[in-house]
């Protein structure tokens, strides 16, 4: 769901509830039908998700509100850890206007914490067989490495944000902050 404002409510400027296989299906001969739902998600972010401007001396100046590297990761990260046991929930993805939430229902599995995630050392699957076929698929790499490189070190590259890792209350979320890097303030006049 994408909001207007900074908080959920019942008027959306987007919404779209994400259906059916992970991966592209293509027919026999490799032509593709249909996005799978990950690059389905990625897109509606995309679609969503915005711009933002300032000013660089009298020049106006404009790029993309998050890197799509970082929206990628987030969102793999989403389908290839969540908790499948826990029935009836669903990963939840939302644009406010500052901000961008993805949670996975489940809590971090087997020994991962924030703290390992941040400095990229910690490689654990909850289910071998989606790890696999999201690699096969040229989804995920398995180096352990993506929360580090592609959503810390690409927010902080690409705006100065910090994204926030929570694990908490049988899910995780990952924050993504919508604000144009500090150094670029000094030029509004």
């Amino acid at each position: 769901m994408a909001f207007q404002g900074n908080a959920k409510a019942y008027e959306t400027v987007d919404e779209e509830r994400i259906r059916g296989p992970l991966t592209p299906l293509a027919s026999r001969r490799g032509s593709p039908l249909d996005k799978g739902v990950i690059d389905r998600t990625v897109d509606f972010v995309k679609r969503n998700m915005g711009t933002v401007a300032w000013l660089e001396g009298a020049r106006r100046r404009r790029k993309r509100a998050f890197p799509a590297s970082a929206i990628r990761e987030a969102v793999v990260n989403a389908v290839a850890h969540r908790d499948y046991a826990r029935e009836g929930t669903d990963i939840e993805v939302f644009l406010y206007a500052d901000r961008l939430e993805v949670v996975s229902p489940g809590r971090l599995p087997n020994g991962v914490t924030v703290a390992k995630m941040r400095e990229g050392v910690v490689r654990v699957a909850r289910n071998e067989l989606l790890k696999e076929i999201l690699r096969d698929y040229g989804y995920i790499e398995h180096y352990g490495m993506g929360v580090r490189n592609r959503i810390i070190d690409g927010m902080l590259t690409h705006n100065g944000t910090e994204p926030d890792l929570l694990d908490a209350d049988d899910r995780f979320l990952v924050r993504l902050w919508k604000k144009r890097p500090e150094a670029d303030r000094s030029a509004d006049t």
